[in-house]
């Protein structure tokens, strides 16, 4: 490639990334400048709202869009892939200073419901009607057990903690057989059930010291609405 034109290139991609800091290569017109300004940030900014749309809404619009900025000018993405963009941006945030103290958090429960209404996973072989105390129970493939420090789900516009509950957050987020992506606490023992301890149910309950078999209740239940969807 002609020196001359890798630097044009190199200089017209460092000003679309940051143009207060980088000037446009020479014998641009400026209105072009701005359409292709214009056309990238907003690119970007799209794909980020789409999968953020309770951040964005809760910082407003002045901080999040200064947020977006800084992530189109300053990382350097390893992934071509529109559709990693939003996992990109979490990378992102674990080397910032948060505009919230929840943001990281808000921001991976948000990831992980946009995953889960994408997903077109597979679940490993199993045996749908197996025994819960002698087999192994299996997760949905869209069904995920998560922990956070904040109260993620109820984080929005009219509700911004800024200290972190004396108890963690603990949650079931699942898509339905309609498609649709929920989500539902859970109490310390379920989510030891589910992911904090492993074998069979009953080495899980034994574990938990649960002899009243409340954790067989549970799974039974959710293998009944699709969570659970078998053993192995």
């Amino acid at each position: 490639m002609n020196e001359t034109l890798r630097e044009q290139q190199w200089r017209l991609a460092r000003h679309l990334r940051d143009p207060h800091v980088y000037a446009p290569p020479p014998g641009i017109e400026a209105r072009r400048l701005k359409v292709y300004r214009e056309l990238f940030y907003g690119a970007i900014e799209g794909l980020l709202a789409g999968s953020f749309p309770v951040m964005r809404e809760t910082l407003g619009e002045g901080v999040w869009h200064a947020r977006v900025r800084d992530f189109y000018a300053n990382y350097r993405s390893q992934t071509p892939l529109f559709t990693e963009i939003a996992e990109a941006f979490i990378d992102y945030l674990q080397g910032v200073d948060l505009d919230a103290p929840w943001q990281l958090e808000l921001a991976h429960y948000e990831w992980i419901e946009a995953q889960l209404y994408l997903s077109d996973a597979q679940d490993p072989a199993h045996d749908p009607s197996g025994d819960l105390l002698e087999g192994e129970p299996l997760l949905s493939c869209t069904a995920k057990v998560l922990a956070y420090q904040w109260p993620v789900e109820q984080i929005g516009p009219h509700f911004q903690p800024q200290q972190a509950p004396a108890t963690p957050t603990l949650l079931l987020v699942y898509r339905d057989n309609s498609l649709q992506v929920r989500f539902a606490r859970l109490t310390s023992m379920a989510y030891q059930l589910l992911a904090g301890v492993s074998g069979t149910g009953r080495a899980r309950l034994q574990a938990l010291g649960d002899v009243d078999l409340q954790g067989l209740a549970l799974l039974t239940s959710l293998r009944a609405q699709g969570v659970i969807v078998g053993t192995c």
